[in-house]
């Protein structure tokens, strides 16, 4: 059930602060139990810590035995202060990542590290390394900490894990899912299978009612979303190695077809029980991907290290979206369609990098590699209504065709080089400096509507500093030049998904990437016996080039927006993360963490000429979780509580604001019967919305003319999940 929220300027500005408050309060009480919680843990002398010039820390597989872990990421979430990136994302492979296997990354964006994660057995894992410091022996670089998960070296061995599972959603439907991953060594080789039906049911219901300027009520619409999803997926990586050779080959396929239905019911305030009209949409995705990868490893005999990558991949995301409306339906009036949105975008990527290092010194070593990416998004956009003077079109629905916002078809190709020399050096038994320069040149040129190229040309130096100044305390300060790539949708017209009254977003094909210098400095500190880890990072970031929406109207009376540069910009922040297991209570098995996120920025914009917020505001997340050993049980919780009030959605003729709620996720795990574990989990248990509200103006919006006020929320409602898994 949708509630409507009537967000008011005094708590936008108050309830923030005042939450903020509490949080730092709870923030720095946490920190207190984790500072006093030194007390000898269960296993903790399991817990060994390499030398100190490296400052890593070793988990054996012998300590994870207690909570019968299922996957490897079971056994991660029983490590303090350990939390990966989602990886992937972005053009090219670059040298960034957190989580390697084997001491290995793999070469795949969509079949990422992480997701082979939850398809690793427990058994198969001989113990999991988190890396505080830097070294050339690293395949990934700029992160923090990574984490290392190290297998079994066995001549042979295998496991099968299943899984089934069923969600439960809030209007009632059951949508099962499965899953199946098996892996094996033999000798020198060895393999991971996966197959996977991922249930993405979805039903969303929104409530969104529209006021004149005076907030007298005119309309209430009410709409239901229904997403019909099933995402299929088959992964497999195959590897092996011999001497001083490694080989490994990653592939995977996907697909997820779908089709959505919306449903709107319009109705005056004065009459909520009479239906004006009703509006409905069905929408047909088609969604498959595929991805290839590869590494080839050589390591010569003097400690030297030859690695070459390749990745390539295709994916495919096209819909046809139709409206029909039916006026006065008490009456049982004709239902006609009012317009036809063909969406297609199709985007391959081939990229190639090789890397060579070796030591220079006995405390100092180097990494020499080169990247080539060649990036290309096919799209188009068929807009038809029945309205205007053009004749109806097949092609467009058996309507009307909108040319001047439609994108008939366009070509956007990126070819990038990239150089890069990374110097890693060992200033003493506690300090590391490694210091990288990174050379990009790139041609982006487009065909369609519009034909052009141009070229770029970049430096990317960094530094990353880190001292340990105790074994358990660590100083890291990092200064780096950075260079964002361009999202390819904001070069050509494509449909807009987020306002009823808008059919499409323009686009800007002149559109140049944002630069900027990031400054990072961060404090870790581990607490004795394995209790915890509290940790703060500070940034901030001189952003040049902002990417942001500006007036790309070419008739007054159509004001029209899209993706443009907008000048200078700034952000800062801090990250204040806290995690310990509860041994000062008893109950040494029970880990409590929490963050605060506390963020700001600014920028000019430029169609209302205000400074303007760029980012949100931040977040606080609570996490507990505890291991009942006796009783083969465990349970816990996942909280996060957005901070409201951050950047406002300024285009040219609307401005809003959109604020989340709480979200709790809830979990109770058992093992039951021959090592069968049972999981049942509570999701968005707060029946978490979204709100929005927006402004609609006559004419530009810094003329201030409102037009219309609408006040929208939406949610999915709450979701029940079980989920029962053997491993074989």
């Amino acid at each position: 059930m949708i509630r409507r929220h009537i967000i008011s300027p005094i708590s936008r500005v108050i309830a923030p602060s005042v939450f903020s408050t509490r949080l730092r309060v709870g923030a720095l009480g946490l920190l207190a139990i984790s500072l006093s919680n030194t007390s000898i843990l269960a296993n903790a002398n399991e817990i060994a810590a390499s030398a100190a010039e490296d400052s890593t820390v070793i988990y054996p597989a012998s300590f994870f035995q207690p909570y019968n872990p299922v996957s490897v990421n079971d056994m991660i979430d029983r490590i303090p202060g350990v939390s990966l990136s989602g990886g992937g994302g972005g053009r090219g492979l670059g040298s960034g990542g957190d989580l390697l296997i084997n001491g290995q990354r793999l070469a795949g964006k969509d079949n990422s590290p992480q997701d082979q994660l939850r398809r690793i057995a427990a058994r198969e894992v001989e113990r999991i390394e988190i890396i505080r410091g830097t070294s050339s022996d690293l395949a990934v670089r700029g992160s923090g900490q990574v984490v290392n998960v190290v297998l079994q070296d066995a001549d042979t061995r295998a496991s099968t894990s299943v899984e089934v599972s069923s969600d439960r959603h809030a209007d009632g439907t059951v949508q099962p899912g499965a899953s199946i991953s098996h892996s094996r060594q033999t000798g020198n080789f060895s393999a991971i299978v996966s197959l996977q039906a991922d249930p993405q049911y979805g039903h969303q219901q929104r409530l969104e009612t529209s006021y004149t300027p005076d907030l007298t009520p005119t309309e209430i619409m009410n709409q239901s979303e229904v997403r019909d999803r099933m995402a299929y997926q088959a992964s497999t990586v195959l590897g092996y190695r011999t001497g001083q050779h490694r080989m490994q080959l990653n592939a995977l396929y996907g697909t997820s077809d779908h089709p959505v239905d919306i449903s709107r019911q319009y109705r005056d305030p004065e009459s909520t029980d009479v239906v004006a009209r009703i509006e409905r949409e069905p929408i047909d995705n088609v969604e498959n991907n595929w991805e290839l990868g590869g590494d080839y490893e050589f390591e010569f005999a003097d400690g030297a290290n030859l690695l070459f990558l390749f990745v390539v991949n295709d994916e495919t995301d096209n819909s046809v979206r139709e409206r029909f409306l039916r006026e006065a339906p008490q009456s049982n009036s004709a239902e006609n369609k009012s317009l036809y949105i063909q969406s297609n975008s199709r985007t391959r990527e081939r990229i190639a990098q090789g890397t060579y290092s070796w030591s220079l010194a006995e405390d100092q070593d180097l990494q020499l590699g080169a990247e080539r990416a060649q990036t290309i998004l096919d799209s188009s956009l068929l807009i038809g209504r029945n309205s205007g003077t053009a004749e109806p079109s097949p092609e467009f629905g058996d309507l009307r065709p909108a040319l001047n916002l439609s994108n008939l078809g366009s070509s956007v190709e990126e070819m990038r080089y990239e150089g890069f020399a990374v110097h890693n050096w060992t200033l003493n038994d506690r300090m590391t400096l490694e210091s990288s320069l990174v050379y990009e040149t790139s041609e982006i040129s487009q065909s369609g509507a519009l034909s052009q190229s141009r070229d770029f040309q970049f430096w990317r130096p960094s530094v990353d500093y880190r001292f340990n100044i105790t074994n358990s305390l660590q100083l890291r300060a990092t200064v780096a030049r950075e260079v964002q790539q361009l999202s390819f949708a904001n070069f050509t017209a494509t449909a807009n998904t987020d306002d009823n009254d808008k059919d499409a977003d323009a686009g800007n094909p002149n559109l140049v990437p944002t630069k900027e210098i990031r400054y990072e400095l961060t404090m870790e500190y581990r607490l004795p016996n394995d209790a915890g880890v509290v940790s703060s990072r500070f940034f901030l970031r001189d952003l040049e080039d902002q990417i942001g929406r500006i007036n790309a109207s070419s008739n007054p009376d159509n004001p029209v927006s899209a993706a443009g540069n907008i000048g200078d910009a700034k952000r800062w922040g801090v990250y204040l993360d806290g995690s310990t297991r509860l041994g000062l209570l008893g109950m040494p098995d029970a880990i409590v963490s929490s963050s605060l996120y506390l963020f700001d920025s600014e920028v000019t914009n430029p169609i209302l000429g205000t400074t303007e917020r760029i980012n949100g505001r931040g977040r606080a997340q609570m996490g507990f979780r505890h291991d009942v050993v006796n009783w083969n049980l465990n349970y816990g919780f996942d909280y996060n509580h957005p901070l409201n009030g951050g950047e406002r959605n300024i285009e040219v003729n609307t401005i809003d604001r959109t604020n989340g709620g709480p979200n709790l996720t809830m979990f109770v795990s058992t093992v039951l019967f021959d090592d069968v574990t049972f999981r049942l989990e509570s999701n968005n248990t707060l029946n978490e919305e979204y709100c929005r509200n927006r402004v609609r103006y006559s004419g530009p919006a810094a003329a201030g003319n409102i037009s219309e006020l609408e006040d929208a929320c939406w949610g999915y409602g709450r979701k029940l999940a079980l989920k029962v898994r053997k491993t074989f």
